[in-house]
């Protein structure tokens, strides 16, 4: 049998599967955000590697873009402010 992780061995995932069935649906929304905040801080952390100079505010505003897609966070929050290394 085939693994959805090439990393991850039938029965480890066989495990994983049957506690994810037994987990409350509250638990389960709980691991989703859980995530979701991993991958927010993850992306804060690359944006201010590749920004370093600008502030916390800016750095949000561009996070909506990477969540949002410019059109809808350009709706939502207005134009990310342009900088020097955007203009192409």
């Amino acid at each position: 049998m085939r693994t959805q992780s090439p990393d991850t061995s039938p029965e480890a995932e066989r495990v994983m599967i049957e506690l994810l069935r037994q987990a409350s649906p509250s638990r389960k929304f709980q691991m989703i955000e859980n995530n979701q905040r991993l991958v927010r801080a993850a992306a804060m952390t690359g944006l201010r590697e590749r920004h370093p100079d600008e502030p916390d505010g800016q750095l949000k505003r561009r996070l909506a873009d990477l969540l949002l897609g410019r059109e809808l966070a350009s709706k939502a929050y207005g134009p990310l402010e342009a900088q020097p290394e955007d203009v192409e």
